[in-house]
């Protein structure tokens, strides 16, 4: 199971919202890619960067810095936020990225998954409040069911299932491991859990979740390295020390 620490940028800034909520925002760092190096240096094996401005309007402005991030490590880099056809997804890998994170569009053009996944290396973000999947960067709810949207994805030839838990984003206040065990449950698609990381502890329970032999690929964690609850090199200690 790998830690993924986060990188959400805002304006070229790292922030981080509270709950997905634009006017409660943190900026926690100037230089992201100065940020995405620290992680790689303490042992980060990937690094999960969102691009808020485009979730929300779809206008890719921090392209030019997700791109210097990628030049810069060493690691994969994984990126979503405003990926809404073809050429966001094709000038994200072209730019660097490893993987590529589809929110808004997989929910409300189903059929563009699959299409982008035999091009590109592709993830789907559901973000949800509760069971229903928000979209057009947290502000907008689909009406759908989030175990029922990745049952559609299993056979998408996806990489994987970003779930995030939108009330438990940016609060520290542990994960939604009922909710990401139904999850898994619904799915062969390795999921990569995201919001509510708040302790070394929370990572331990993730790292435990396993549903019919079937557990978590991955654990984004970002406000709680920033607020130095925990290090990156300790996350990574507790999810390897979980795998033996």
């Amino acid at each position: 199971m790998d830690l993924y620490p986060a990188i959400d940028l805002r304006g070229g800034k790292c922030v981080r919202l509270y709950q997905g909520d634009f006017d409660q925002e943190t900026v926690y760092g100037e230089d992201p890619v100065a940020q995405a190096l620290a992680f790689q240096a303490e042992g980060a094996r990937w690094i999960h960067v969102v691009d808020l401005d485009a979730a929300k309007t779809g206008d890719p402005v921090n392209r030019p810095v997700i791109a210097e991030i990628a030049r810069a490590v060493d690691v994969p880099v994984q990126t979503g936020g405003g990926v809404r056809d073809e050429a966001a997804a094709a000038a994200l890998v072209e730019a660097g990225v490893a993987r590529v994170v589809i929110g808004t569009a997989a929910v409300e053009d189903p059929d563009l998954v699959p299409r982008l996944a035999k091009e590109f290396p592709v993830a789907v973000g559901l973000d949800a409040h509760g069971r229903e999947v928000a979209v057009r960067g947290w502000v907008k709810g689909s009406g759908l069911d989030v175990v029922e949207l990745a049952r559609r994805f299993t056979d998408a030839g996806v990489q994987a299932l970003v779930v995030t838990e939108i009330g438990r984003d940016g609060t520290l206040a542990g994960p939604d491991t009922e909710g990401l065990a139904a999850v898994v449950a619904a799915t062969d698609v390795p999921v990569i859990a995201s919001g509510g990381v708040g302790t070394l502890a929370d990572l331990e329970a993730l790292a435990a979740l396993a549903v019919d032999g079937r557990r978590l690929a991955g654990a984004i964690c970002g406000k709680a390295i920033y607020e130095q609850r925990f290090t990156v090199s300790e996350g990574v200690a507790v999810l390897d020390g979980a795998a033996r």
